[in-house]
Formats: structure tokens, C-alpha cells, sequence
């Protein structure tokens, strides 16, 4: 009986051993979520860098996109300068073929130069007279715009005339009477002076008898004049 006992009592301690060493439910489940949890850390990684390089090329795209508009709106700009130079230039071109093949034509008295018709003053008047009496006939007191008119006014009469220059409303601010710019001079040296700044000053300009040349003076001189006025377009003459 003993002995049965004894192969009972190493029978038990088999099993209990072989139970000891198999592993049990909860440890495989233990393994199993730490597989998971490890799976999701390095698929979470994954999506992090993905995310991460999409953000850069994004960048990159939407840089490249925003200086291609750049580039397209500086050549829209470009483009829109050079169509507007060009149709002015082409405005410009049909007034010079039509004025270099129409005539020109001016009144009975007065003298052409180029697309100007000019009339030089039988008496003489101060500045403001000579003016009035260039209105009255639709002209003005001439505007020198060239060396080349400047030359032919100074074959046109040896006489000292008034030009229609002045600087009566701002000292120092010498204009022409009709607005066009003063971009040509032909002042003498050292004029215009202002030479007589208490006796009313020296607002007026005209061409001198000696030099053929500007001089201020003033207004209220007396002096011969011309006035000027635009030719008359002549197709059938």
C-alpha cells in the first residue's frame, strides 16, 4: 500500500510541476497586448513622419505655386505696359504719316514754319497789350519749343519782340502762356536777373535786338510782338 501511495505522490508532483512550467491564459494575453501596443507606437511613428513629409511638400508646393503667381502677374503687368507703349507709339506714328502728307495752310499775312503759322506786330505795346491782340485773332504770343523755331525766329525779324513767356504769378517760375512745358531755354548769360525788383519787377521775356537771344524785362516796356497759331490741315489745296 505504501508503495501505491508513493506513485501517487510522484504522480502529483508531475502534474504540478508540468502546470508550473506551461504558460497560462494570462500571460498570453499579457503578450499579445504588448504586441499591440508596440504596433500601434510604431504605426503611430509611421503617421507622424508621413504627416510630418506631406507638411514639407506642402510648404514646397504652395511656395512654388504663390511664385509662379508672382511670375505671372509681373508678366501680366509687363504685358499690359508694352501693349499700352505700343499703342501709343502707334497713335503717334498716324500723326506723324498724316501730318507728313497733308499741307498746311495759314491766313493771308502770316508766315508757316513747320505745323505753325506766325505774324509779326506792325506796332509795338506792352506785354499784356500784345497778348489781348493775339487772342483777338485766335492766336497767342509765340511759345519756342525748339533751337530749330528759336533759328527761325531769329530770321524772322531783327526787331526786339515779346515772346510769350513770363513769370508773373510765382517769381522765378517762368511758363509759357499757353501750359506747354518750359523745356527749352535760350536765356542770355546771366539772365533772367530780375534787374528791377522795386520798379515792378521783370516778369516778361522777349527776344533781344542784339544777341537774337531771351531777356527779361518788364511787362509794361513797349515793344514789337508775334503771335502764333496752329496751321490749318490742307488735303485739297
Amino acid at each position: 500500500m505504501e508503495g501505491i501511495y508513493d506513485n501517487v505522490e510522484d504522480v502529483s508532483s508531475v502534474k504540478l510541476n508540468y502546470s508550473r512550467n506551461q504558460p497560462g491564459p494570462r500571460s498570453t494575453k499579457k503578450s499579445f497586448h504588448l504586441g499591440v501596443i508596440v504596433s500601434l507606437g510604431l504605426l503611430s511613428v509611421f503617421l507622424l513622419a508621413g504627416l510630418i513629409t506631406l507638411g514639407v511638400h506642402y510648404r514646397r508646393l504652395a511656395a512654388g505655386l504663390l511664385a509662379s503667381e508672382d511670375r505671372v502677374s509681373s508678366m501680366t503687368e509687363e504685358r499690359d505696359l508694352l501693349n499700352t507703349s505700343l499703342t501709343e507709339m502707334t497713335k503717334q506714328l498716324d500723326r506723324i504719316r498724316t501730318q507728313s502728307t497733308e499741307k498746311k495752310t495759314c491766313p493771308e499775312g502770316w508766315t508757316i514754319f513747320r505745323f505753325s503759322c506766325y505774324r509779326l506786330s506792325e506796332l509795338s505795346g506792352s506785354w499784356d497789350t500784345d497778348r489781348e491782340d493775339c487772342r483777338d485773332k485766335a492766336a497767342h504770343l509765340v511759345v519756342i519749343e525748339s533751337p530749330e523755331e528759336q533759328e527761325f525766329l531769329s530770321t524772322f525779324t531783327k526787331l526786339p519782340v515779346w515772346i510769350g513767356l513770363n513769370d508773373k504769378e510765382t517769381e522765378g517760375t517762368w511758363k509759357w502762356i499757353d501750359g506747354t512745358p518750359l523745356t527749352f531755354t535760350h536765356w542770355e548769360t546771366n539772365q533772367p536777373d530780375e534787374w528791377l525788383p522795386h520798379a515792378g519787377g521783370e516778369d516778361c521775356a522777349h527776344i533781344t535786338e542784339r544777341s537774337r537771344q531771351w531777356n527779361d524785362v518788364s511787362c509794361k516796356a513797349s515793344m514789337n510782338w508775334i503771335c502764333e497759331e496752329t496751321a490749318k490741315s490742307c488735303f485739297v489745296c
